[in-house]
């Protein structure tokens, strides 16, 4: 498990007249060719803001969507979204002659928005840290900067060049967002190891969410409550219910089901179908009576009462995921009550993935209800799952490097 005090913190590092290269994670909602303002934009702006404050020059990169995808656009929208918070001037380029340039001729308190950085091929190529760091896009960056902070606590589980490159070659510590994510994860875990853990597992990103589940069932006292594709997938495995689930993760789910202690997964007694335009709550061993073409759309009330009493039951809760259909409020239902008894527990409860938060805002429950909410998906599953991170790994090497040298 990893802890605060193996890295180096912003407020640890003299940063007045230092050019702080800024790793963030504000890839977020597109529809449309049009940006949505998110809890990352926000919460990443706090960072900026504090570095600017301290006198920082401030040379912000991130990624948005994948090439080849309708979420892959420039950061353009994402520094007037960001202008919200601190002044902000956008550079469209990375390496090349305007961003140096842009970069070079900063002044203290100064912000600056490169370009996508999944525009650079390199970017997600599988490299070791090493070999990121001999990297184009490292070499033309790395002089101009005095000091690198990853920020981007959502993309830790990434060997990507610009999260393990840069540490390689330069002091390196965490910002803000980063040092919350630690140090309430940590605490989560510490929670769990000392009591019984409840897992609500949801939505729809099965390639993190089937891997956790296969790691945490052995642990003595956690129990998982399915909804959402994850528990598609496990219903199509168990009893042959039709789903748009993947075959890769209908066979995965399948062979959770087989191994020790998967009495521990709970899976829907009844589900919420939409049948003409109505919500239909249906038994899941009547599915067959609607046939193969059937839809799942949430889980159903009978479920919604079984999982809110076993979570009444936790010392601490992970939610990721809602548990339908939330943009419809049809079938909102499920993620309304099962989000909404958690905010009312008396009980450590650790909220996950950014459609969590979304589901959150959508339903109307109030962040502040729950112990934590974290902007980290697969990050999230990951660090819980004990598995080493390899963008903070490079920050532990760097600050062994740096920390008498600063």
């Amino acid at each position: 498990m990893y802890s605060v005090d193996e890295f180096l913190r912003i407020d640890e590092l003299e940063v007045v007249g230092k050019t702080v290269l800024l790793r963030v994670d504000i890839n977020s909602r597109v529809d449309g060719g049009k940006l949505h303002m998110t809890e990352k934009i926000a919460r990443h702006a706090e960072t900026i803001v504090h570095l600017s404050e301290r006198g920082a020059k401030t040379v912000v990169i991130s990624h948005q969507g994948r090439p080849g995808d309708d979420r892959f656009i420039t950061m353009e929208q994402h520094a007037e979204l960001l202008r919200r918070f601190v002044n902000v001037t956008y550079v469209d380029d990375i390496i090349g002659p305007a961003a140096r340039d842009a970069i070079s001729g900063m002044w203290d308190g100064e912000v600056l928005l490169l370009e996508n950085v999944r525009i650079l091929s390199e970017e997600t190529l599988a490299r070791s840290p090493d070999e990121h760091a001999s990297s184009i896009f490292v070499r033309k960056l790395s002089p101009l900067c005095d000091i690198y902070i990853n920020d981007a606590f959502e993309t830790a589980h990434r060997a990507h060049a610009s999260l393990v490159g840069f540490p390689m070659v330069m002091p390196s510590g965490i910002g803000l967002v980063t040092e919350e994510e630690l140090g309430s994860l940590t605490k989560f875990v510490e929670m769990e190891m000392r009591g019984r853990c409840v897992y609500m597992l949801g939505g729809g990103k099965l390639g993190d969410v089937l891997p956790f589940i296969k790691n945490q069932i052995s642990s003595k006292s956690s129990i998982i409550l399915t909804a959402g594709r994850v528990a598609n997938a496990f219903l199509s495995a168990e009893k042959g219910v039709e789903s748009d689930v993947e075959d890769e993760y209908v066979r995965l789910a399948g062979d959770i089901l087989r191994m020790k202690n998967a009495e521990k997964i709970k899976l829907p007694d009844d589900v919420a179908l939409n049948v003409d335009g109505e919500r239909v709550e249906v038994p899941v061993d009547e599915l067959s009576k609607f046939g193969n073409a059937v839809r799942i759309y949430d889980i159903g009330g009978r479920t919604c009462d079984e999982y809110i009493s076993i979570l009444r039951s936790a010392d601490a809760i992970l939610i990721k995921g809602p548990a339908g259909v939330y943009e419809n409020e049809m079938f909102a239902e499920g993620t309304k009550k099962i989000f909404g008894a958690v905010a009312n527990m008396n009980t450590f409860s650790l909220i996950g993935g950014g459609d969590t938060t979304t589901a959150l805002n959508a339903v109307g429950i109030e962040k502040s209800a729950f112990s934590y909410v974290s902007l980290a998906g697969g990050a999230l599953l990951k660090f819980l799952s004990g598995e080493r991170l390899p963008a903070l790994d490079v920050l532990i090497l760097s600050k062994k490097k740096w920390q008498n040298k600063l």
